[in-house]
This record gives structure tokens, C-alpha cells and sequence, in this order.
């Protein structure tokens, strides 16, 4: 495990999981709301998130987790030699993004970009929630298959699962 993308539905445990990882492991993590984003929450320009991000897939390791621009998310499971895909089920991503939301009303969810609205965040979680299963299904699926040929690939579907990875994954 030296190059590992996190990725899976919004409110998935994405952020949490990567940083316990990158601690467990000493692998450095480079959340991708940190790419995307300025500190002020405006997203960065295009040309700009590229070139940091190839400079990130092109180091020796690294724990990318999000989802970002298309073509990104496919050079990412392309560079990487672990892939992990939360898939929780979809009632449990809604009722995730809501913890989120009711929490980062006192205090900054883990991960969350620097400057950025918890409200409006938390509605574009929910309208991207909706859109996912027209990504994350069976063609996906089959497509994650082949992408993992000769590489880890971590199938996340349950809070059991998500809370136990990295301590059954790590040694």
C-alpha cells in the first residue's frame, strides 16, 4: 500500500478514514477538497488543480481521498495500487451528510475545506446524493473491476466495515 485512493458517495467517511490511514501508516494524505479548493472556498483553477495534482500521483505515495473532475478520478485509480470504495447504502450517506451538517454547526467537520459554508456544502451533498446512483451502480462497478487488475481493491458497504479497515488493514 504506497498509492491509495479513497473514494465513495458524499458523507461517506472519506476524510475520517483517510487521516486514520495516513496516521496508521505514515503515508502522507492529501485531501482533494484541499486540490480543489482555495482557502476561501472558491474552487481553484482548472489548470491549477492539475498540475498539483499530477504532482502528487507522480510521488512515491500517497492517500488521495474525494472524487474531484472525471478525468482526474480515473488518472487517480489508474496511478494508484490501492483503490477503496466506501458504498454504503443510500439511506445511510443521507443520514451521514445530516450528522455532518448538525455538527459542522458548532464545529468544523474533519476535512472540510477552510472557509467553506457548512449549509452550502451540505446542499450540494444532497443534490450530488441524488445524482450518484446514476455513477456509483452496476456499470460502475464492473468498470472498478477491471480498473483493479493487479491492484488492492477495498469494498467498503457497512459502518462495521468502515470503522475496522483500518485496524484489520494495517499492521
Amino acid at each position: 500500500m504506497k498509492k491509495v485512493a479513497v473514494f465513495g458517495k458524499p458523507g461517506s467517511g472519506k476524510s475520517t478514514l483517510s487521516k486514520e490511514l495516513a496516521s496508521a501508516s505514515g503515508i502522507p494524505l492529501h485531501p482533494l477538497d484541499a486540490i480543489v479548493f482555495k482557502p476561501n472556498g472558491e474552487r481553484v483553477a482548472r489548470p491549477d488543480y492539475d498540475a498539483a495534482h499530477m504532482q502528487i500521483l507522480n510521488s512515491e505515495r500517497w492517500i488521495i481521498d474525494g472524487f474531484g473532475p472525471i478525468d482526474s478520478f480515473y488518472q487517480r485509480l489508474e496511478h494508484a495500487d490501492t483503490l477503496i470504495y466506501i458504498d454504503l447504502p443510500y439511506p445511510l450517506s443521507y443520514w451521514l451528510v445530516t450528522k455532518r451538517f448538525a455538527k459542522g454547526l458548532f464545529v468544523t467537520p474533519e476535512g472540510w475545506p477552510e472557509g467553506s459554508s457548512i449549509v452550502k456544502g451540505s446542499i450540494e451533498s444532497y443534490k450530488t446524493l441524488r445524482l450518484c446512483p446514476k455513477f456509483w451502480n452496476a456499470d460502475f462497478r464492473v468498470r472498478l473491476e477491471q480498473l483493479s487488475a493487479g491492484k488492492s481493491l477495498h469494498i467498503i458497504n457497512s459502518l462495521a466495515k468502515l470503522n475496522h479497515f483500518v485496524s484489520d488493514n494495517v499492521g
